[in-house]
């Protein structure tokens, strides 16, 4: 039945303010703004602060998410079915939000897609069980990527637009509005219920403390799947029929002085950040003062800081910065909430930092109207003002609970109804202050991060102690978020330095690539430094307080002192670049500029892929350089390399060709040598070569033609001589080691027939997934195949698309094809590979002359013998992969080969969830393989 319309009330007038509070139902929200604010509605940014926007009133929302609900019935939903958002566009979002709400049923929002498709594959998979396989509604663009999930059924956005629903349906308030998942693996995130009762009792109470009106503006930058950013940047605007502002979240993190900027220019009077950003702006300060540009922020009245504790001096620090602007004095105010009460519930309003004055961490004040809290002990029983125990919680704002999880529900209240929230916390006259957490997890820059989930990884690696890893959080003095250390006990020889260091640079690297971030600590510890309970669970609380109170400085400076001994001590940055760099580099890790050496890299630093975004902007902004390519700091990571490369402008076509990228040189062991893939190019094997530091020389080489200037190879003969040189200049005698991936396995064995004809032994020659006989498989591929492969092999497209693309595309041009690939691409990652469609037309290019040159192949001759790692081929079953197609090493070795099973697939075996593993065979495969070279280069 059709919603009835309420009679509007008249507006409060002067600075008095209202909030609608329908009664019982959700969809209010929107039809009252729609009516009583027909004016104001929503500003969505496409970009930066002087980038173009789009205005929507409310009752264009409504209109949108009416058009919507009619595509979304047609699909056959009803009311309280499930559905995923996977939308990243503000207006797509709320869009697609709305028409779930309106008809009743409840959206589920999930994040795109990052780097690691893996695991938000598994997230999917996840979701798809647990929700009883709902409806996941994305854009064309994404729909083709999705993976594959058994029964998922997908609707693409463009496709949904209908006429406007008429008929809405009214919920009761119990019925479930939303769901939104919980932090963490995506094997353990649980799906909150937040019902229409909730939400509107929540939007009415935080206006008690808001006192948000219609002459109002929000901003948001933060992505839908926080909870924040839907409820405390959405759903509270809306209520009060105040004007919202939207912005996607890499305009801010790639740039933080563009937070000041869109508040400046849209007149923002509210907004949300985690105080990480804070941190981030004050460290962009200098380089905005130098600046002639306006920047207004008298208008703001407040930030709300939560999602991890506002650390006071950050806070100061930021409004005495900003106060020159306009920036109001009382403008920032801390505060607590979670996804299980709405987001936030408790606000330290117009108290900081006054209140905080002698605190490392901001109080964070008063609880909305409605919610109770309290401190309890172990046993559940109130602790009385002042008293340090587990934060709970009550009230109309408070989740009923976990969805399709009873066990997780009955674990979260206690036997009085109350929420456990995890949080050990404090009042003081009725002020809330936490002091750490019950849960075992780490918050990093508002992101929660469960310390089993980490574990658990990080104990599956070669010299790794099972059951002797420990993940905490610490914070040091001034620090702006919480920092991860994991603490383990290595299984390497005494005294082995090198074997050592190889570890920590395994556990960093495992966890910089699962989960984008990088540990402030990685710690070798014997078995007695891992407090144990009877049950033989580690005490992480116990090694949090005994590292912060000084109890393993010994090991921390041992540690420290190793890594420099391993990098080779500490070299001074010479000259204005290296010396900026040098600062750059300080700025991103959170390390002192001073002790930034000329030879330190940027990977061992820890560097991600967002702070490679992020060293391009300051590199550009400092040193005036644009245009810093992923592959310039990839093959030139220290500051020294990286200075020499910028000062000859990238040197591309100044300098010679050399195939030998050297991904990394430490290691007293003989070398490995890696050939490219198909598309020529050796990113692939970035991820691989950080578990070789310290064991072995990792060189990579990569295909004629990149630079600017040079031309690709014009035979396969000429590839393979050209390799053989430069292996030969760079290791003049055997025994040699040599692999090639996919493609590049041919290769590899044509350089090893060669080695041998000259009297070299070639103790290891590797085939990673790739038969002998490839002129089949490159008889298959024609531009636009080449060009699809490429697209997934970069992440731009998923499998499906890479299969079901080419013959859509194939009666365009090849500019056409190009184009399609990067339309279709994710933004954020065409930006983390500095990809646009010419870059992307001449790689593909580059790849099919590849292509072109591997039809003429034909394997003869033989080697010694061969190691296969074998993985899920693009076609066929495994079994058959291996005895079909790669036993026929068979046919060109005199010895008997090895064929060693790896996990994953063709071209997941080496990505971030596989590597680990993936590196652990290969290692001790080179170490049996090369045991008695390895044994002749230690003696020197």
């Amino acid at each position: 039945m059709s919603l009835p319309r309420r009679a509007p009330r008249r507006a409060l007038r002067g600075q008095e303010t209202e909030t609608v509070n329908p009664s019982n139902n959700l969809s209010d929200l929107l039809l009252t703004a729609a009516e009583r604010y027909p004016e104001s509605g929503l500003r969505h940014c496409t970009g930066a602060a002087d980038a173009g926007v789009l205005d929507q009133s409310h009752p264009e929302l409504l209109d949108r998410a009416r058009r919507v609900l009619t595509g979304l019935r047609a699909r056959g939903l009803r009311p309280q079915d499930n559905i995923v958002l996977v939308l990243e566009d503000s207006n797509e979002f709320l869009t697609t939000f709305w028409a779930a709400v309106l008809g009743g049923f409840v959206p589920c929002p999930v994040a795109p897609p990052g780097g690691d498709l893996e695991r938000w594959a598994d997230l999917l998979r996840h979701v798809h069980g647990l929700l009883g396989r709902p409806l996941v509604v994305t854009g064309a663009a994404l729909a083709g990527r999705l993976p594959e999930v058994e029964g998922l059924r997908v609707a693409p956005l463009e496709e949904l637009y209908a006429e406007p629903a008429a008929e809405l349906h009214r919920a009761a308030p119990e019925d479930t509005a939303l769901l939104m998942l919980t932090s963490g693996s995506t094997s353990s995130s649980k799906a909150v219920m937040l019902s229409h009762a909730n939400l509107l009792a929540s939007m009415a109470a935080k206006n008690g403390h808001h006192r948000l009106g219609p002459a109002d503006t929000t901003l948001n930058w933060v992505s839908f799947d926080h909870v924040a950013a839907l409820l405390e940047c959405h759903l509270l605007p809306l209520s009060t029929g105040s004007r919202q502002v939207h912005v996607p979240a890499s305009v801010v993190l790639g740039d933080p002085l563009e937070f000041l900027r869109l508040i400046s220019r849209h007149g923002v009077t509210m907004t949300f950040t985690p105080n990480f950003l804070l941190g981030l702006v004050n460290a962009a300060a200098e380089r905005f003062a130098g600046s002639a540009e306006p920047l207004d922020l008298s208008g703001l009245r407040h930030i709300i800081s939560g999602g991890e504790a506002v650390v006071v001096a950050t806070g100061e620090t930021f409004l005495k910065r900003w106060a020159p602007y306009g920036l109001a004095p009382d403008a920032l105010w801390p505060a607590f909430g979670m996804t299980e009460t709405c987001a936030g519930s408790v606000y330290s309003r117009k108290a900081f930092p006054e209140a905080d004055r002698s605190r490392e961490f901001a109080n964070l004040g008063t609880p909305v109207e409605g919610l109770r809290m309290r401190v309890v002990d172990g046993e559940d029983r109130p602790l009385p003002d002042g008293e340090v125990g587990e934060l709970q919680l009550a009230g109309p704002m408070v989740t009923p609970g976990y969805y399709g999880d009873a066990r997780a529900t009955a674990d979260a209240f206690t036997a009085d109804g109350w929420f456990r929230s995890g949080d050990l916390g404090r009042i003081d006259d009725g002020r809330l202050s936490l002091a750490g957490r019950s849960k075992d997890s780490v918050i990093v820059n508002g992101v929660n991060y469960f310390s089993h989930d980490i574990e658990a990884t990080l104990e599956q690696l070669d010299g790794v102690s099972r059951s002797f890893v420990a993940a905490f959080p610490t914070r040091s003095a001034g620090s702006d978020t919480e920092q991860l250390v994991i603490a383990f006990r290595p299984e390497v020889p005494d005294g082995d330095e090198a074997g050592l260091y190889r570890v920590l640079n395994a556990v960093r690297s495992t966890v910089v690539m699962h989960w984008g971030f990088r540990p402030a600590l990685v710690l070798p510890l014997p078995a007695e430094a891992f407090p144990k309970t009877s049950l033989g669970k580690i005490q992480r609380a116990t090694m949090r307080g005994r590292l912060e109170a000084g109890g393993y400085e010994a090991q921390v400076r041992a540690t420290a002192d190793l890594t420099l001994r391993m990098l080779g001590g500490y070299t001074t940055p010479e000259g204005p670049t290296e010396r900026a760099l040098a600062e750059i580099y300080g700025e991103l890790f959170d390390v002192d500029p001073a002790t930034i050496s000329a030879t330190a890299s940027f990977f061992d630093l820890g560097g991600t892929s967002l702070d490679i975004l992020r060293l391009r902007g300051n590199v550009a902004q400092r040193l005036g350089i644009s245009g810093l390519e992923v592959v310039t700091v990839l093959t030139a990571p220290t500051v020294r390399a990286l200075a020499a490369r910028l000062t000859d402008g990238g040197g591309q076509g100044a300098r010679r060709y050399d195939p030998l990228v050297p991904m990394q040189t430490g290691g007293s062991k003989t070398p490995l040598f890696c050939v490219h893939p198909g598309v020529g190019e050796v990113l692939v094997f970035v991820g691989l070569a950080k578990y070789f530091v310290g064991d072995r020389p990792f060189y990579a080489l990569r295909a004629r033609g990149f630079n600017t200037g040079e031309k690709p190879f014009v035979s396969f003969e000429q590839m393979v001589d050209s390799y053989v040189e430069a292996i030969r200049a760079r290791q003049p005698h055997g025994p040699y080691a040599v692999a090639g991936y996919s493609y590049g396995a041919a290769v590899a064995f044509e350089i090893a027939k060669i080695l041998e004809s000259e009297g070299e032994r070639v103790d290891f020659v590797g085939s990673f997934n790739l038969p002998p006989h490839i002129k089949y498989r490159m008889d298959e591929l024609d531009f636009v195949d080449t060009a699809a492969n490429l697209a997934f092999f970069l992440d731009l497209i998923d499998k499906q698309q890479s299969i079901e693309l080419p013959d859509a595309l194939r009666h365009l041009s090849r500019e056409a094809q190009v184009a399609h690939f990067i339309e279709i691409a994710p933004r954020e990652r065409l930006d983390e590979l500095d990809l646009d469609a010419a870059k992307f037309g001449a790689w593909a290019e580059l790849a099919d002359t590849l292509t072109d040159m591997g039809r003429g192949y034909e394997p003869s001759g033989t080697v010694r013998s061969m190691s296969v790692f074998h993985a899920v081929p693009l076609r066929g079953t495994k079994e058959e992969w291996l005895e079909n197609e790669l036993r026929r090493w068979d046919e060109h070795t005199t010895e008997p080969n090895r064929y060693l099973e790896v996990p994953g697939e063709h071209y997941t075996m080496m990505g971030s969830r596989h590597v680990a593993a993936f590196q652990a065979i290969l290692r001790r495969e080179l170490d049996r393989s090369l045991a008695e070279a390895d044994a002749t280069a230690a003696r020197g």
